[in-house]
C-alpha cells in the first residue's frame, strides 16, 4: 500500500504517471529534415477536455524548452500563488523515438503546485484556466542528468506533456463553511487565522483508542463521495510528541489524492473519516496506529508502531470523474 508521507515525498512526474501508464506510441509525423526545429514541430490535435492527439517528430529532440497555448482559456491567471488541477497526457521523447507514459483524461484531473519542474513550472505560470498547454521539456528543465528511474526517465529524456487547465486554488485556501466546534475535552483543542494553518494543544489525557472524527467547521459543499479527487489542506500530529510532522501549509500547496481506491492514496484513517464529509469542512481525525501506518509506522516521520497521530483536514474540493 502506497502510504501518505510517500504520495506528498513522489517526484512529479511520478505522481503523474502513477495511473493511466501505457507504452503506446503516438502517431509519428513524416521524418523531418535535420535542420527542422523537432521540438516546435511537435503537433496537438483536439478540444478542450478531450484526449489530445499528439504527434512527435522521429528526430531528436533539441535542448530547448518549447510551449505553445493550444487553446486560449478565459479564466483565471495561474501564478506562483496556486495550486492546479489540470488533466494532462505525457510522454517520453528519447533519441527519435516516443511513448506515452501517462494520462489523466476520461479520469479525474490531478493536482500541480506551482512549485514543479522547473520547464512546466515556466510553461505554466501565467496561463488561464480553459487553457490547452503543450510543453517540451528538455532534461536540464526536467529531471536533469540523473532523470528519474522510477518514472522511467534517463537524463537525456525529453517530457512532452499536454495539459488542460481546469481549476485553480490559492495556497491559502481553507475550510469555508460554519464553526461548529474547536475541539477541546479528551480531544486537541484547534485554533487557526483564517488562510493560515491549524494550531493544536493538547490535553494531558491519553489518545481515545479507536478512530475519532470530529468536524470543526461545516462546509455546505457537495459529500465526498469513494473515487472523487480530493483537494485539501492538513496538518498532521503525533499524539506522543505534541508536534507536527506534515503540513500542507508548510509545504506551500494543497495536497490532493483520489479517496477509497485499491491501492490506497493515503492512510486508511482518511479513507475511512472523509467519505461522506462535506466539500468545505474543516475535520480533526484522531487516527490509531492500525488505521495509520500500522505496527512498523513511519520511520523517516518520527512515527512509532502505536503512535496516535491527529490531523486537521480542510476539504478544498472533490472533483469527480466522468461518467461517460
Amino acid at each position: 500500500m502506497r502510504r501518505f508521507l510517500a504520495i506528498i515525498a513522489l517526484p512529479l512526474l511520478a505522481c503523474l504517471v502513477i495511473s493511466g501508464c501505457g507504452s503506446s506510441k503516438p502517431s509519428a509525423s513524416p521524418t523531418a529534415s535535420a535542420t527542422t526545429n523537432s521540438n516546435a514541430a511537435v503537433t496537438v490535435t483536439g478540444a478542450f477536455g478531450t484526449t489530445p492527439k499528439v504527434n512527435i517528430p522521429k528526430l531528436k529532440a533539441t535542448n530547448k524548452l518549447t510551449v505553445k497555448t493550444i487553446i486560449k482559456g478565459t479564466g483565471a491567471t495561474f501564478t506562483t500563488n496556486d495550486a492546479l488541477a489540470a488533466n494532462y497526457a505525457v510522454y517520453l521523447w528519447d533519441g527519435t523515438t516516443s511513448s506515452q507514459r501517462g494520462s489523466t483524461f476520461g479520469s479525474t484531473p490531478q493536482l500541480i503546485p506551482s512549485k514543479t519542474l522547473p520547464g512546466l513550472q515556466t510553461a505554466l505560470i501565467g496561463q488561464t484556466v480553459g487553457s490547452r498547454v503543450l510543453a517540451v521539456v528538455p532534461p536540464a528543465e526536467g529531471f536533469g542528468i540523473s532523470g528519474n528511474p522510477q518514472a522511467g526517465v534517463t537524463g537525456t529524456t525529453t517530457l512532452v506533456f499536454v495539459i488542460d487547465l481546469v481549476k485553480m486554488y490559492p495556497n491559502t485556501a481553507g475550510a469555508a463553511g460554519s464553526q461548529e466546534s474547536d475541539g477541546g475535552g479528551s480531544l486537541p483543542t484547534v485554533s487557526a487565522k483564517a488562510g493560515g494553518a491549524p494550531t493544536l494543544t493538547f490535553p494531558s489525557s491519553p489518545p481515545p483508542s479507536g478512530l475519532v472524527t470530529k468536524t470543526l467547521i461545516k462546509g455546505n459543499g457537495p459529500k465526498i463521495e469513494k473515487g472523487d479527487y480530493v483537494v485539501a489542506q492538513y496538518v498532521g500530529d503525533i499524539w506522543r510528541t505534541k508536534k507536527a510532522f506534515s503540513s500542507s501549509w508548510t509545504a506551500g500547496s494543497p495536497f490532493g489524492f483520489t479517496i477509497g481506491i485499491s491501492p490506497a492514496q493515503v492512510i486508511p484513517g482518511w479513507d475511512k473519516a472523509l467519505v461522506g464529509q462535506s466539500v468545505g469542512s474543516r475535520v480533526m481525525l484522531v487516527i490509531p496506529s492500525k488505521d495509520g501506518y500500522g505496527s512498523t509506522g513511519e520511520s523517516q516521520a518520527g512515527i512509532t508502531g502505536t503512535d496516535t497521530l491527529v490531523f486537521v483536514v480542510d476539504i478544498i474540493d472533490a472533483l469527480n470523474a466522468p461518467t461517460s
